[in-house]
């Protein structure tokens, strides 16, 4: 392995380990169940696929040189955000005040006898629901983070080799990044999926969600108001 594929490793390896909203998404969704925590993965990598098509096609070149596109995409971003964030909040003080209900996807869950892959489809609508939701949150809030699409044009042609085609070079690169995070998310999955047996305790899970909401309101209003 080259130095400078080695050197790539440690700046994709870096820049994961410092939390930012795809963390967070992450986080939250997997101490919801495992399997969201899971579709939240790869939807943030799917996003991810996105910038990297885009920054090989030149398309990220356009949206950065220019401001208005720059700013539509990192306020859509932003508003994303503070929606996640006001809906936890909006949870936490329903649930708090108990007026909140359980989600149709719970309710059913635990109501539903298990049932194996082959259970009727009524039974399986739940964890498609979840799955669903995880992947359509992780991907939302990556593709919208302009800040994933400039890490693809300041850092990545950093390890290009003028001598080859950059386009592949940088699909080469992406989908290394891609797969560094796929394992990273996992195992972060298996670690906040333990976190469950403590939101079992409605006051902690009351504290959770307050914390959640307002990290991703305060996010949201960074990636806003920091061009």
């Amino acid at each position: 392995m080259s130095a400078d594929l080695i050197g790539f490793l440690g700046v994709v390896l870096v820049a994961y380990l410092v939390p930012g909203p795809d963390f967070l998404v992450v986080v939250r969704s997997a101490a919801e169940h495992p399997s969201k925590g899971r579709a939240a993965a790869l939807g943030a990598q799917a996003g991810l696929c996105v910038h990297m098509l885009a920054a090989a096609a030149g398309l990220s070149v356009v949206a950065t040189r220019s401001p208005m596109v720059y700013d539509a995409i990192r306020l859509s971003g932003a508003a994303y955000l503070v929606y996640l964030g006001v809906r936890a909040v909006l949870a936490a003080r329903a649930r708090r005040s108990g007026t909140g209900t359980a989600s149709p996807e719970a309710e059913a869950e635990a109501e539903a006898p298990a049932a194996g892959p082959a259970g009727p489809p009524a039974l399986r609508a739940p964890a498609r629901t979840r799955w669903r939701t995880g992947f359509t949150e992780g991907f939302l809030t990556n593709v919208l983070n302009p800040k994933a699409a400039l890490f693809f044009l300041s850092v990545l042609p950093q390890f290009v080799d003028g001598g080859g085609s950059m386009a592949a070079q940088i699909f080469f690169l992406g989908i290394l990044d891609v797969a560094v995070g796929v394992v990273y998310w996992f195992a972060l999955v298996t670690v906040a999926a333990r976190l469950r047996a403590l939101l079992a305790r409605p006051a902690i899970r009351h504290r959770w969600e307050l914390t959640t909401g307002w990290l991703f309101i305060a996010m949201g209003i960074g990636v806003a108001t920091v061009a």
